[in-house]
């Protein structure tokens, strides 16, 4: 069983027992969290499709770890005109791994 649910702005799609890293969560290491904006929750047998979400459809998850991504470096650059900014920049993420997924 899959489902496709919404979180942090995004839609991810994930199976029990899937690892997953999430931008902007707010939640420490070792937290559980639930997402119930779930767009579709199938299995090779049936299958639902939300307008827009399934009610009653729940993912539950546990934050593994925090961190930040690698940095990735700004650069802005005017011709001509001896304008040059550089700036660093890393994402902050949190490493969740799914629970279950529940109907």
């Amino acid at each position: 069983m899959y489902a496709i649910f919404e979180a942090c702005g995004k839609q991810y799609k994930a199976s029990e027992g899937d690892t997953l890293f999430l931008e902007k969560l707010e939640q420490a290491a070792g937290d559980e969290v639930v997402f119930d904006k779930v767009l579709y929750i199938g299995d090779d047998a049936s299958s639902a499709i939300g307008a827009p979400y399934v009610e009653g459809a729940k993912v539950t998850a546990k934050v593994v770890k925090e961190g930040k991504s690698k940095k990735i470096m700004v650069f802005k650059f005017k011709a001509k005109k001896n304008y040059r900014r550089r700036q660093g920049h890393r994402q902050p993420y949190a490493k969740i791994e799914i629970v279950s997924i529940a109907r």
